[in-house]
């Protein structure tokens, strides 16, 4: 055996003790990496996706796993004891039967791409790419929901030759690379791989006289305005996917998508707590001990509140369904308000007159709270 073969653990970067869905996760997202059609022409990465995929074979069966992990590399040599059997599987059909789905290597890896990365390119269909738009709204519009209208720079069917990518007059003939196929077969080593045609980008026909307005791709950029519904209930970091408003795909190709990034403002006065709402409200001192009503905010206006006497600074009182509607149907959120008292930092002769005769006529009993805690600190100082 080579002295250079790497363990086959680290090749996959995972401990001896990893389960069974470790060692899958790990070589889905380095074989994804290291894939030949995502490295054109880099062996380095073409040696690398082969590896990957034997320490998979292996590391994936649990007794080939086992062989391994008692006699290393030498229980796969041609005659070994530890029932190993010399050659390994096409890197290619161990990627496809991670991944699922068949076809050749450059077919799978395609579609996978797609997926995985939000299409984009131009592949095959000549799909255009997928956008990102961040949002910014009030709390206010995440609450009730909104519609906006936004523009956005990006790539349209051509308006010269209607997106076909051809000059008027001109036709489309077949392909000579690929004979039309839209794919080619190349060998690279021991690899025989599939993939798209670089002349006519897998479309398997090749225009004759290319549109001079855009330069036969069947698209050019301009500025488009969209209209984006956010629906009630949203918050930070909601995605929302507007199917076909990306960009344009190759002559003719269908469009990617517009995904929305909605980002909600901080509120004055609100604070967001999941679908719950919370507001600091102020109260007198005076009103905290006698109680009565104040009227508080909410996000449909102004609503009565009943102060119960000797309400403590920090209390937080419910108003049901007052908050934010769930974004699934569910039921709405509460509005939480949570009052503090107010010490009044100047007062008039009178009102410290009042107070003084107040605080003279006070003594222990009157603030049980403050009797109970005086007890335990004598109790623990004494």
């Amino acid at each position: 055996m080579p002295p250079t073969k790497r363990d086959y653990y680290e090749v996959l970067g995972v401990s001896r003790d990893a389960s069974a869905e470790d060692i899958k996760k790990a070589y889905r997202k380095m074989a994804v990496k290291y894939h030949p059609d995502k490295n054109p022409g880099d062996k380095s990465a073409e040696e690398k996706f082969k590896e990957l995929g034997e320490a998979y074979e292996i590391l994936s069966d649990a007794d080939k796993k086992a062989a391994y992990d008692r006699f290393g590399h030498g229980a796969f040599q041609q005659g070994a004891g530890a029932g190993g059997g010399g050659g390994f599987h096409d890197p290619f059909d161990v990627f496809r039967e991670v991944f699922g789905g068949g076809g050749g290597g450059g077919g799978i890896f395609g579609d996978i791409f797609g997926e995985a990365f939000g299409g984009g390119g131009h592949g095959q269909s000549g799909r255009g790419s997928d956008l990102r738009y961040d949002l910014e709204i009030t709390l206010e519009e995440a609450v009730t929901g909104c519609e906006k209208e936004v523009t956005l720079r990006k790539l349209e069917n051509c308006e010269s030759c209607a997106g076909t990518g051809a000059a008027k007059g001109s036709k489309s003939v077949s392909c000579r690379t690929c004979r039309g196929a839209g794919k080619v077969s190349v060998s690279r080593g021991f690899f025989n791989m599939v993939q798209t045609c670089p002349r006519c980008q897998g479309s398997g026909v090749v225009i004759e006289h290319p549109c001079t307005s855009c330069n036969g791709e069947g698209r050019a950029e301009k500025s488009t305005k969209v209209k984006i519904r956010v629906p009630a209930g949203v918050d930070s970091g909601s995605r929302l996917r507007s199917s076909g408003l990306g960009e344009a795909g190759v002559r003719g190709g269908g469009s990617g998508d517009l995904y929305i990034v909605i980002h909600v403002r901080e509120h004055a006065l609100f604070h967001r707590e999941h679908n719950d709402l919370l507001c600091e409200v102020p109260i007198s001192f005076v009103k905290a001990a006698l109680g009565g009503e104040i009227v508080v905010p909410t996000l449909e206006g102004n609503a009565s509140l009943k102060i119960p006497p000797g309400t403590p600074g920090g209390k937080t009182f419910r108003l049901r369904g007052k908050g934010v509607p769930d974004l699934r149907g569910g039921s709405r959120g509460d509005l939480n308000i949570r009052v503090h008292i107010e010490v009044p930092k100047k007062l008039s002769a009178v009102q410290r007159k009042k107070l003084e005769d107040f605080a003279a006529v006070c003594d222990e009993d009157t603030n049980p709270d403050s009797k109970s805690f005086f007890d335990k600190a004598r109790d623990i100082f004494n």
